[in-house]
């Protein structure tokens, strides 16, 4: 199966796909152009929201409007736009980057230092009161969160690491951290990810040009390769959410492939879960 082009664009670094069923649309970021753009299958329309700070994650929230991963922290914005801040912490030489929604609606928000400096990041639960907490503090890229479906696993990627990572988890605790996977040298570097309904685990390759897909055991059995040499990450997404649509970067590229920052899809590849929404 080859992928197709959705939204041809040229994003210097895009992430982050995300279904929005309320809306019938998928929301993904271009981080360095701070950009949030959308885009509705069934009519084919698009917007494009400008940030006033770099946007490493935008996922819909209960209310109709979204909230952002940003530079300084995590922000808001109302059905109507209106933004505000729900939790600013402003490291310097640090941004926000991805982002997941628990099945619980609270928001779990990575971050980086820009130079990748190593155990720069880390990792946070925002719950829809507002409260902040961080879970992880020795991380490089923050990159792909996913829960098993039945919501007692979550899986996570620091890429610096060259795995897939899964933890017993409850609530905001987790616990017993271990290799789900590891990606081998020269075959690219593990991004963003995402967990379908049969439990496994489809993560994009940064500088590999594929999505994996691994089981729940941690098996690899479907590779996909892709026109692009940077996908970042990956969702399901459409009425029932059979199609894969995937987030692809130019950043960093002397000679970029031209779909390179587009929005591909695989048309139904799979099934995915639902996708919960902030608050």
């Amino acid at each position: 199966m080859r992928a197709e082009v959705a939204v041809r664009e040229s994003a210097e670094l895009g992430e982050g796909p995300t279904w929005d069923p309320a809306a019938e649309r998928l929301i993904w970021v271009d981080i360095l152009g701070s950009r949030v753009h959308t885009y509705e299958p069934g009519s084919g329309r698009r917007t494009v929201l400008a940030t006033e700070q770099h946007v490493g994650a935008a996922k819909p929230r209960a209310d109709g409007g979204l909230v952002v991963n940003l530079r300084d922290g995590v922000g808001g914005y109302s059905a109507e736009g209106a933004f505000s801040w729900l939790h600013r912490e402003p490291v310097p030489g640090r941004r926000g980057n991805d982002a997941a929604v628990a099945p619980d609606g609270a928001l779990w928000a990575g971050t980086m230092a820009y130079d990748e400096t190593p155990g720069g990041g880390n990792l946070i639960r925002l719950a829809p009161d507002g409260t902040a907490t961080e879970i992880l503090d020795d991380v490089t890229v923050s990159n792909g969160t996913g829960w098993s479906p039945d919501g007692t696993l979550m899986y996570y990627v620091d890429t610096a690491t060259g795995r897939i990572d899964v933890f017993d988890v409850d609530g905001e605790h987790v616990a017993n951290r271990r290799e789900l996977a590891s990606v081998e040298k020269g075959a690219g570097v593990p991004d963003g990810l995402t967990v379908d309904a049969d439990g496994c685990v489809w993560v994009a390759l940064w500088d590999g040009g594929a999505l994996r897909r691994y089981t729940p055991s941690g098996a690899l059995d479907r590779v996909f390769p892709l026109p692009v040499t940077r996908p970042t990450s990956c969702a399901f997404g459409g009425p029932d959410l059979r199609d894969l649509y995937i987030s692809t970067a130019r950043v960093g590229l002397d000679h970029p492939t031209p779909l390179a920052g587009s929005l591909l899809v695989l048309p139904e590849v799979g099934q995915g879960l639902p996708t919960p929404a902030f608050g």
